[in-house]
């Protein structure tokens, strides 16, 4: 299973991610995970992603295709995937396309959930984290940066008949029971 899973910041995807990543025995492929890794190594690109992610802002496409083409060479990625934060523009998804050297993508899920929600789970994340990166402001310039450049991707995958929503609202059972029927759809 190849397999990408969308939505804003906050709707539950890294959540989800792990369940779905579990079942089908792929691994879960977090931009977010990989830009913490760097960070934590000290790495020149995690330094990069840094200022980025301070400001609310997308990690440029050049530091972040380079980190997923990376992950994705790996073995354990080589019979299936879960995307998580990646892709977010339509340059990237041209980029993806490239990577997987021909094969498609079977199921692109997209995590819908209210802004106001989203913002209340990510400021509660922060007080039991200590994630610098949430502030209220910080949230809220995310989630604009979200609606401009990713959200654009939900119509292209549209259009290849390869997206499914689902409500990113309930307990974590709730959505992952929606979730799996969509995938299995």
């Amino acid at each position: 299973m190849r397999l990408l899973i969308m939505g804003p910041p906050g709707a539950g995807k890294g959540t989800q991610a792990a369940f779905i990543a579990e079942h089908f025995s792929i691994p879960h492929v977090s931009t977010g995970d990989l830009f913490r890794e760097n960070l934590a190594k000290g790495t020149a690109l995690g330094q990069e992603a840094k200022k980025y992610m301070d400001a609310g802002e997308y990690v440029p496409d050049s530091v972040t295709n380079g980190m997923v083409r990376d992950r994705l060479k790996q073995a354990d990625a080589t019979s299936g995937f879960l995307l998580d934060g990646y892709p977010r523009t339509v340059a990237q998804v041209a980029e993806l396309d490239g990577m997987l050297g021909g094969k498609s993508l079977d199921k692109v899920v997209v995590l819908s959930a209210d802004i106001e929600e989203v913002v209340a789970r990510l400021l509660n994340r922060a007080k039991e984290q200590g994630r610098a990166d949430d502030s209220d402001e910080v949230i809220r310039r995310r989630l604009e940066v979200y609606a401009e450049q990713t959200a654009p991707l939900i119509s292209l995958y549209a259009s290849r008949g390869i997206l499914v929503e689902v409500n990113g609202i309930g307990t974590i059972a709730e959505v992952n029971d929606r979730l799996m029927k969509a995938i299995s759809a």
